[in-house]
């Protein structure tokens, strides 16, 4: 495969790869993968119901919020055998072209889809490749489908008993799986893949199954990976996982790391370069029900972290419930409706940066015109400022990730002209001052 890199460090200024890459799926699904935003949804945990049908009523408080593209966890049928809890795992599929009856029925799924798309939203499902339950259907037609122990039992997928992996080797098996990603494309239109355990799979397959799956229509491709550690999926997918910097991140929160290992971090993601994207995110499934809620993880850093995954280079991605906030960890295997009131105290807070997210085109993500600068500060132990350009619109985000209030200026070339706050719309001239005075959890957005 024959591309073209340049990668510039300007200052401590991050200029993105401009790439040119003969691999043609890169260029899908095109335009609104640079400005969407992802929020996963819990259908069991969403609501009472625990269904497509309740969880329909919730579509248009999440449009106003600027809700982009709706991730749904599994939607397909759980395997009994060996399964955790009374309801099993999403994650445990026991055949990968039905409805989980616990949802709704197909065409409960496909009207949402409909309703989905008529309101503006794009829509992705879960896709688990690697593995699938205990009497998953192929487990009886196709027991050659899968990997085998010396004793010729199915294989366990590694520290999980519930599940038992396939076996990537077998030609037949990839075709099956193929046809089953195209089988919900035809059948009920969505418009792309979020992979489960992406890097568990042999990155051949996704070479072969992209564009295949791709012949019905452009699809947007969310990998559960880290481009950091397996760079040759970045080739494959639109976007993948940041877990480096999560675990990080936290790191730094709970052990006091310095900032600069954070602000190193940084550097090292954007010299992948633009052709394809990170997702940024405080929560998710797993980090929810196994790790804590963020508020958990990230303290009093909790709102500047959020800041950050909606304005840095790439897709914000939400969790179920964070616009409540949800301040607990919703079981797993069990039923646990997330607990919503009559008004979500967040909604506006995040309504505003995704709004910002998808209208300004200095938060372009996986663009090459888009230049992001970490910016010069007297507390640059304390304080993660950037400026994100693109032509003659630029992005300002300061935030105080320290634990105590800090008194700091901004002393950098590349901040000047007048500003506005996007949380109060209040104006700022930055030729006459760079000056601020931060509080715990502070943070700030200004557009040009």
């Amino acid at each position: 495969m024959k591309k073209l890199l340049l990668f510039t460090v300007i200052g401590l200024g991050i200029v993105s790869c401009a790439t040119k890459n003969t691999n043609k799926m890169m260029d899908q699904p095109r335009e609104w993968k640079h400005t969407t935003n992802i929020y996963e949804v819990n259908i069991r945990q969403y609501t009472q119901e625990g269904t497509f049908k309740a969880f329909e009523k919730e579509m248009p408080r999440l449009k106003t919020m600027g809700v982009k593209t709706l991730w749904f966890m599994p939607i397909t049928p759980i395997a009994q055998q060996n399964k955790k809890g009374s309801l099993g795992s999403p994650y445990a599929a026991s055949d990968y072209t039905s409805i989980n009856p616990e949802f709704g029925t197909l065409n409960d799924f496909k009207h949402m889809v409909n309703e989905a798309h008529r309101l503006g939203f794009k829509v992705i499902i879960d896709w688990v490749a690697n593995h699938t339950g205990w009497d998953h259907v192929w487990t009886k037609t196709h027991p050659e489908f899968y990997l085998k122990d010396p004793d010729g039992q199915f294989h366990k997928a590694s520290g999980m008993d519930d599940i038992i992996e396939l076996d990537y080797k077998n030609q037949d098996m990839r075709k099956a799986m193929i046809d089953a990603m195209k089988f919900w494309v035809k059948e009920t239109n969505i418009d792309g893949f979020r992979c489960d355990l992406a890097s568990w799979v042999e990155v051949d397959f996704w070479q072969q199954a992209r564009p295949e799956v791709e012949t019905l229509k452009p699809l947007f491709w969310l990998g559960e990976f880290d481009e950091l550690e397996n760079p040759e999926y970045g080739k494959v997918f639109d976007t993948s996982y940041s877990w480096k910097w999560m675990h990080t991140s936290e790191d730094y929160y709970k052990k006091n790391l310095p900032l600069q290992d954070l602000k190193d971090l940084l550097k090292k993601y954007s010299a992948i370069g633009d052709s394809s994207m990170r997702a940024w995110f405080t929560s998710n499934h797993d980090e929810n029900s196994w790790n804590g809620t963020e508020y958990e993880k990230y303290g009093v850093t909790t709102k500047p972290m959020a800041v950050f995954s909606a304005t840095w280079n790439g897709v914000p991605l939400l969790y179920s419930g964070q616009e409540l906030p949800n301040m607990k960890r919703l079981e797993f295997f069990e039923k646990d409706a997330i607990e919503w009131t009559p008004h979500c105290k967040e909604a506006d807070f995040y309504r505003t940066l995704l709004n910002l997210k998808s209208s300004n085109p200095a938060l372009r993500g996986g663009d090459s015109n888009v230049t992001t600068y970490l910016l010069n500060t007297t507390a640059d132990d304390k304080i993660l400022a950037y400026i994100r350009k693109n032509g003659s619109d630029e992005v300002l985000v300061i935030l105080n990730l320290s634990k105590e209030p800090v008194d700091f200026s901004i002393q950098d070339e590349h901040l000047s002209g007048v500003f506005k706050n996007v949380f109060d719309t209040t104006k700022r001239d930055f030729n006459t001052g760079k000056d601020f005075n931060f509080n715990v959890s502070d943070y700030a957005v200004f557009e040009k």
